[in-house]
């Protein structure tokens, strides 16, 4: 509930991490709905909610000012009355004295509640929950601020609906394979077979920052069964997509890398154009980097990219700046002036105006103590999205060439 988020004003974390707890409980999470503060709107969606699922969560509008309408809505659209819980009061008015502060008047209305509705314990906060009946759904009222939330669907909301769902006990596991060097069409067709036969568990494909995550669900009664079914279907996954995958579940990029140069006792640094200390900034994001990291120069213009990083004038000449030939020398400068092991260097030209080639041509090169790798990419989109992209491409390119460096 909540205009505020219809505007985007917050963010709708509170549905994630009910999400994740429904998921982890085994319990089946078929819709969200997110409504404004319209008494009417409100009490239709209750009443949509409550006609297609046995239980529905309401997050939010259980405060004490005029929008707060999740206590009369679920009055109204279960039928009965709004009733004051003077028992609530005398509680509410304690609360506030124990805070040295008097309680303003529009307080009382978190005592009201509808009729045969059962109150839930808020150690957190001033509103209680609620618990209410409607038709043959159940309705679960919990306060909007997570950390009153958090706290009231964990010791209350949970066990209330594993026990309406008959003490079931089976849990949802998901496991996430994170992928990066073909488009998700791509993926999802060398899956594809896989992704119709997979019943228990199921399979999901998600695009975020040019990375393609394939995501395997399966449930059973213990996580340790729920591993096993997915154990097979995650082998066959990385048998067919080989070294475009990269990681698992919570792992990045940047601490594959990281792990990858520390395993191999190896510093790195970059020489960025474009990308103006993206790459950096994203190696740089892991706790103990300094034992890997070195530095980096961002060299936009000509001049610095010839003084610091001894790219020869007759290369920029005979290639253009924008070249595989000045992103090699630019990568081997990048080693000798930071002293370090591994190098990777961007030059490109990311818009909105073309530099030496069309937007969204870039050349990424990294240098190893075993070889030199070159690519030029050729990116779509906006100045930021170019930037973003062909960060992420270093990124995955400088794994490669790791990789290759066994």
């Amino acid at each position: 509930m909540g205009t505020e988020l219809l505007l985007g004003q917050i963010v709708n974390t509170n549905a994630t991490w009910i999400g994740s707890r429904l998921a982890d409980a085994g319990l089946d999470h078929f819709q969200q709905t997110v409504v404004g503060d319209n008494f009417d709107r409100v009490v239709t969606a209750i009443q949509k909610a409550a006609a297609r699922a046995d239980a529905v969560i309401l997050s939010g509008g259980l405060g004490p000012t005029r929008d707060d309408l999740t206590r009369e809505a679920m009055a109204a659209a279960a039928g009965v009355e709004l009733v004051r819980d003077d028992e609530y009061v005398v509680q509410l008015r304690a609360y506030w004295e124990r805070r040295g502060r008097q309680m303003p008047e529009s307080n009382l209305k978190q005592a009201d509640q509808p009729a045969g509705a059962l109150p839930l314990p808020n150690p957190k906060g001033s509103a209680p929950g609620l618990r209410l009946s409607l038709g043959n759904s159940v309705l679960f009222a919990v306060p909007g601020v997570p950390a009153e939330l958090y706290p009231m669907i964990d010791n209350h909301v949970m066990p209330m609906l594993r026990d309406l769902a008959g003490g079931e006990d089976a849990v949802t596991v998901s496991r996430l394979i994170r992928t990066w060097g073909e488009s998700e069409s791509m993926v999802g067709e060398i899956l594809d077979d896989l992704f119709e036969s997979s019943q228990n568990p199921t399979m999901a494909f998600l695009a975020s920052a040019g990375e393609i995550k394939v995501r395997l669900t399966a449930r059973a009664a213990t996580r340790e069964g729920a591993a096993l079914l997915i154990a097979p279907v995650e082998a066959e996954v990385r048998r067919r997509l080989g070294d475009r995958v990269f990681g698992a579940d919570d792992d990045t990029i940047e601490q594959v890398i990281y792990t990858m140069l520390r395993t191999r006792g190896w510093s790195v640094g970059t020489a960025e154009s474009a990308t103006g200390g993206m790459i950096a900034a994203r190696l740089t994001s892991v706790p103990g980097c300094s034992d890997t990291f070195r530095g980096s120069i961002v060299a936009y213009q000509e001049d610095i990219k010839m003084g610091m990083l001894g790219v020869a004038a007759a290369t920029i000449e005979e290639h253009g700046v924008v070249s595989e030939p000045v992103a090699l020398e630019m990568a081997e400068g990048a080693a000798i002036a930071l002293n370090v092991d591994v190098a990777v260097s961007i030059t490109g030209s990311a818009g909105p105006d073309p530099q030496d080639k069309p937007v969204g041509t870039m050349v990424v090169a990294v240098r190893t103590p075993t070889a030199t790798h070159v690519r030029t990419l050729n990116l779509p989109g906006d100045r930021e999205r170019v930037r973003t992209l062909t960060t992420t491409a270093a990124l995955h390119h400088l794994r490669l060439a790791l990789e290759d460096a066994l």
